[in-house]
């Protein structure tokens, strides 16, 4: 690592100042950056092959969190200091220790990441990066093969989503539909399951879901839910019930419940 104990707030500027979607577009037309966030995340983002370009660490974590990555941090920029320093440089409190610059990685198709895929998760038009990632954390954690988004979702190399997912979006493979269609998936052999708002669906507990080869579990819009039109197309429609006269619940939330109901994983000891 090039350890850098003095510097200007210039030199990370690209931490507090450049917008996400800056970040996004920072080598247009080649592949933009994204901002990986705590000594956990960083490593997950590393094992997961993402090329690091510069590091903004608290002095402390060197020695201790990052010891056993310096090999895969190879020669770029650490920029290092106490974290009250770090915090004023910056602009804002660093609460996490540690922030990583990261290059992005060309999507693979659809087919490549369902290769194999017994259960996916479909995110249609879920526009919030705090909702994106905490599904990704449920997809990781309750045996979701893959994740698939809509062109409008919130991107899940956004800092936030990356931060509530806890790095999970470097865990679970994932990619974008080229358009709002789910033809593309049941044309690859995936029954689709529209979790929708609806009294004419079936139980999210039915033998017939459970003895689904391939189920994508398709999520809709935290305001809209789902338009009727996906509704219509989808193969299945499962409703969550729901006591004291509650009609719905917040999608990261309800898709915790569907991947554990859908899963097709034996039960974890």
């Amino acid at each position: 690592m090039n350890i850098i104990k003095n510097f200007s707030p210039e030199c990370i500027s690209l931490y507090s100042i450049t917008s996400e979607p800056q970040l996004l577009h920072y080598y247009e037309p080649d592949l933009g950056i994204f901002i990986a966030e705590s000594p956990k995340v960083i490593k997950r983002a590393l094992n997961a092959g993402y090329e690091p370009l510069s590091m903004v660490v608290e002095t402390r974590r060197i020695e201790t969190e990052l010891a056993d990555i310096a090999d895969k941090l190879g020669d770029i920029p650490v920029y290092t200091a106490e974290i009250g320093v770090l915090s004023e440089l910056l602009g804002f409190k660093l609460t996490v220790g540690a922030l990583c610059a990261m290059r992005r990685k060309k999507l693979p198709d659809i087919s490549e990441v369902c290769s194999g895929a017994h259960r996916i998760a479909v995110l249609a038009n879920v526009e919030n990066p705090t909702n994106v990632g905490a599904i990704f954390r449920s997809a990781s954690a309750l045996f979701m093969d893959a994740v698939i988004l809509t062109p409008m979702c919130a991107d899940p190399l956004y800092r936030r989503s990356i931060r509530v997912s806890m790095g999970n979006v470097f865990n679970v493979p994932w990619t974008f539909l080229k358009s709002e269609e789910l033809d593309e998936l049941q044309n690859i052999g995936f029954k689709t399951v529209a979790m929708a708002l609806t009294d004419n669906s079936v139980s999210i507990d039915s033998p017939l879901l459970a003895a689904e080869d391939k189920l994508a579990i398709v999520l809709g819009n935290e305001g809209d839910g789902l338009p009727q039109t996906t509704i219509d197309k989808c193969d299945y429609t499962v409703k969550i019930p729901m006591s004291n006269e509650v009609d719905s619940l917040n999608v990261a939330a309800a898709s915790a419940i569907a991947f554990w109901e859908l899963r097709n994983a034996p039960n974890p000891k």
